[in-house]
């Protein structure tokens, strides 16, 4: 059957109900950090744009990608990696401490209330930290790690340290305690960003794709590939943690070894993903499309991260690599591959609490059946152009420097990023309409009720084979 990888089980996955609610939630926050981002941007940054700022990122970043995060891997992990999740108790709570947590410190401060806000914080920082013990705890039964599990592990090490300097940096908005303890908060935020972000998120996806990549595009790894796979194991959150230890002591050239190191790694983790959509033999999904648009973007970022870095690696216009391009790359490499997972962790898990029982006694339909093709279609033209305009914007006044093109004002860029803006608003509408109305339709309150059956005797999954095979 189309879309069904035909050697897996999922006896040891959690209840369908879990990851969906992640899903649905993060898909919410996803909505509401676009919004909020696109009212920044026409000038109505709540109580101002370094606040708003602030909000909008832990919307979109905690609120949607983490939040999607934790529910995949509550489910994906299980599945993988042949063990019982530790808690399923633990699973909801965590959602219920984040989704607070990141409401509530986002509000605070949207509304110019940054101590209200640090309360919030702990509540975030709580519901994240009971996701890394949780899941800690169930990697540990899968040991030894594979590759997938190895960037998994880290990516909850990563997200941990992380989440601690989250939340003094939330203290220090209440109580001021980062002058006490002799560090800079430029320098925290720094830390604390690249830890997050590179660290917790871009490791878990570079460990994600070792895995969906070859299955959703029925490819084989070249024998050059697995040994550069084993050098980005290496590089990659190597040159993570020393980019972060250099931020935080402000020392530039740990700073720049481990950029340097972080983007190599990168580079490597694209250039397979591209090469394996190039000979993919499956059928073209909304997956492999959002992942092309991934592997380009991790090129392309991480090239332009390490021409910066290797210069200067510390500031917050360098954060995220080139002061113009960085942030759109990161943001495109990691939005679409969040997005193109949606298209098909929705519909399966769906697909696996209705119709994997009736197999073989009735006529079901396919996964990719489940949702609209066409609104997927709509809303990756929409996500690309209107990506693609917010970075032609971003990169104009870096390039039209070089005199490669005219000068261009700064009203013209304002409203080119205001446009692209709300084009990428418009594609993730269709996003979150197109999964949630699968779960509706399919789905039902049954399944997001938590009467839906909590195993499925079948050999399908997430993505992952039986631990005995690996």
């Amino acid at each position: 059957m189309r879309g069904v990888p035909g050697d897996l089980t999922a006896s040891t996955r959690p209840p369908t109900t879990i990851p969906l609610r992640h899903f649905l939630v993060g898909l919410a926050f996803l909505l509401a950090g676009g919004t909020l981002g696109l009212l920044r941007v026409a000038g109505l940054a709540g109580a101002g744009p370094a606040l708003g700022g602030v909000a909008v990122a832990h919307l979109l970043l905690v609120g949607w990608v983490c939040l999607t995060i934790l529910g995949a891997m509550t489910q994906f992990v299980p599945v993988w990696s042949g063990v019982q999740l530790h808690s399923e108790r633990l699973a909801t709570l965590q959602l219920t401490c984040v989704a607070v947590g990141v409401t509530g410190f986002a509000g605070g401060l949207w509304f110019g209330r940054p101590a209200d806000a640090a309360l919030f914080a702990a509540v975030m920082v709580a519901g994240i930290g009971v996701f890394a013990y949780n899941l800690g705890r169930t990697l540990w039964l899968a040991r030894p790690l594979d590759r997938t599990e190895a960037h998994f592990a880290l990516g909850v090490a990563f997200l941990a340290a992380a989440v601690g300097l989250g939340g003094a940096l939330a203290a220090d908005y209440r109580w001021g305690v980062l002058a006490a303890v002799g560090v800079t908060r430029p320098a925290v935020v720094d830390a604390h960003v690249t830890l997050a972000v590179l660290g917790g998120v871009m490791t878990t996806v570079i460990g994600a794709l070792y895995q969906l990549g070859p299955m959703f595009t029925q490819t084989d790894a070249l024998p050059v590939e697995d040994r550069l796979a084993r050098i980005e194991t290496a590089a990659f959150p190597v040159g993570v943690a020393a980019l972060a230890a250099g931020r935080l002591g402000e020392t530039p050239l740990l700073a720049a070894v481990g950029g340097l190191f972080a983007a190599g790694g990168a580079a490597i983790a694209g250039g397979i993903l591209l090469r394996r959509l190039r000979d993919a033999t499956a059928t073209a999904t909304p997956m492999q499309s959002r992942y092309a648009v991934v592997a380009l973007a991790a090129l392309a970022w991480s090239l332009t991260a390490a021409a910066t870095w290797v210069g200067e690696p510390l500031g917050p216009a360098v954060r995220f690599g080139h002061p113009g391009v960085g942030a759109g790359l990161l943001g495109a490499f990691i939005g679409f591959v969040v997005v193109g997972s949606l298209y098909h962790i929705v519909p399966f898990i769906v697909w696996l609490d209705r119709y994997a029982d009736r197999v073989g006694l009735e006529r079901v339909p396919a996964i990719d059946d489940l949702y609209d093709a066409r609104a997927a279609r709509v809303d990756l033209a929409a996500t690309v152009l209107g990506a693609s305009a917010w970075l032609a914007a971003s990169a104009a006044p870096y390039i039209s420097v070089h005199g490669l093109i005219p000068p261009v004002d700064d009203r013209t860029i304002a409203l080119v990023r205001l446009g692209g803006g709300a084009v990428t608003v418009v594609g993730i509408g269709l996003v979150a309409g197109t999964l949630t109305a699968t779960v509706a339709r399919h789905g039902g309150r049954e399944l997001l009720g938590g009467t839906a059956s909590t195993s499925t005797e079948t050999s399908a999954g997430t993505g992952a084979s039986d631990a005995s095979e690996r």
